[in-house]
C-alpha cells in the first residue's frame, strides 16, 4: 500500500513526510487512538511517573535512536507522532530467547516471585527478509497461560524485504487471538512523548565489520497508577494503562529477550529471511546481533541481573543463541543466523 492511499489520523494537526518515504501524522494527545479503547473512555493521560529512570540513560554517542522524519519538522507540542500504517497481523516460528520465568521447580524464579519490568541494550541491524515475512529483535514482558496469556513487547523490526528497521511495540491480553496490535494501530497504548513515532525507521544500524549501533529498551511498572511504562534510551514514550489487560494488570510472571522471525516456508523449504545480524553467534562482536545489560525490576523498583536463565532455541541450525561475558556489560548474549542453508532444510 503507497503513502497516499494510508488515510490522515483523526486530529491530525500537522504532517510530516520524512525522507525516507514515512508519514508522520502529528495527533493531538487527547484524540489518539488509545482513548478509543472501550476501558480508557474517561482516562485520564498520565504526564507524570513516579517511576525514575536510573539504569537506562544513554551509555555513550552509539546509543543512538533517531528518525529520518524530524529532518523535515517536528511535532509541536501538545500532540504526538503517529505513523501512517496498514494494520498488520502476526505470525509466531522460529526463536532463540533466554527467558526469566516463575515455574513449580524453577530456581530462576521462586514460587511467589513477580516481576514489575524488563530491561536490555539491543544492537541494531537490518537483517533481509522475505515474502512478507518478519524479522525481530526484541523484549516480551508477559503473564498468563494459553488463551489468557497476555504480553507487552518491545524492540526492532524489518519487514517484507524493507531497507528499513523499525521500532515497534505489541500487546495483547488473550494469546494475540483478538486483541492488541502493533503500535498505535488499534487502542491500547498512551503515548506522551513528542520526539518517537512507533513503527517509524530508526537509523544508524549496525553493518558487519563496521560500527555498531544500539537501542535501549526499558519496560517499568508505576505502582501508584498501575501503568506500565516504556523508556527508549533516557525518554519516557508513554505507557499501557494496567486497564487493559488480565494478568498483566498486576505484574509479570515471565520475561523473555531476544528474536524471533516468521517462516512461511515459501518454496518448500525453510525461509532465507535473516535473524539478527545474519550471522551466528560464533562470530561475535561486530559480526553477530546482541544483548546486553539484560536485568529485571523487582518490587521495589530496583533493576536486577537475571538468575538461572532458560535458553530456548527452536532451530540451531537456522537461528543459535550463545552468552558472552564482558566486563561491565551484565548478562549478554549473541544471537541470530542466515535461515535456509544446507544445514537449514
Amino acid at each position: 500500500m503507497k503513502n497516499r492511499e494510508l488515510l490522515m489520523h483523526e486530529g491530525t494537526v500537522k504532517t510530516i513526510k520524512g525522507e525516507d518515504g514515512d508519514v508522520i501524522d502529528c495527533v493531538d494527545i487527547n484524540k489518539q487512538p488509545a482513548f478509543n479503547h472501550p476501558l480508557l473512555k474517561s482516562h485520564t493521560i498520565q504526564m507524570k511517573t513516579h517511576v525514575h529512570s536510573s539504569g537506562t540513560e544513554s551509555e555513550n554517542n552509539h546509543n543512538i535512536l533517531f528518525q529520518s522524519w524530524h529532518k523535515n519538522g517536528e511535532c509541536p507540542e501538545g500532540t504526538i507522532p503517529i505513523l501512517r500504517t496498514p494494520h498488520s497481523n502476526r505470525r509466531r516460528r522460529s526463536y532463540p530467547t533466554v527467558s526469566q520465568k516463575r515455574r513449580a521447580n524453577d530456581f530462576s524464579a521462586p514460587p511467589g516471585h513477580e516481576y514489575y519490568g524488563a530491561r536490555a541494550t539491543i544492537n541494531v541491524w537490518n537483517p533481509a527478509t522475505y515474502q512478507g515475512e518478519f524479522s525481530f529483535a526484541q523484549i516480551w514482558v508477559g503473564s498468563g497461560e494459553g488463551d489468557e496469556a497476555n504480553t507487552m513487547e518491545v524492540g526492532w523490526l524489518v519487514n517484507n524485504g524493507e531497507n528499513k528497521t523499525r521500532l515497534f511495540t505489541y500487546w495483547t491480553r488473550d494469546d494475540y487471538r483478538s486483541t492488541g496490535c502493533y503500535n498505535l494501530v488499534c487502542p491500547g497504548f498512551v503515548q506522551t512523548t513528542t520526539q518517537i513515532s512507533l513503527g517509524a525507521a530508526v537509523e544508524p544500524v549496525s553493518r558487519y565489520g563496521a560500527e555498531q549501533f544500539e537501542m535501549i529498551i526499558t519496560i517499568t511498572k508505576d505502582k501508584s497508577s498501575g501503568n506500565w511504562w516504556l523508556l527508549m534510551q533516557d525518554q519516557f514514550i508513554g505507557y499501557w494503562p494496567g486497564s487493559i489487560f488480565t494478568s498483566l494488570a498486576d505484574c509479570s510472571t515471565e520475561i523473555n529477550w531476544g528474536g524471533e522471525i516468521t517462516n512461511s516456508e515459501f518454496a518448500g523449504h525453510h525461509t532465507s529471511t535473516q535473524m539478527g545480524s545474519g550471522h551466528f553467534p560464533e562470530e561475535s562482536f561486530g559480526k553477530a546481533c546482541f544483548f546486553r545489560k539484560i536485568g529485571y525490576v523487582d518490587e521495589s523498583g530496583n533493576m536486577r541481573d537475571p538468575k538461572d536463565l532458560q535458553v530456548y532455541v527452536t532451530k540451531p541450525p537456522c537461528y543459535d543463541l550463545r552468552f558472552a561475558k564482558y566486563e561491565g556489560d551484565g548478562i549478554s548474549f549473541y544471537f541470530g543466523g542466515p535461515g535456509y542453508s544446507d544445514k537449514c532444510p
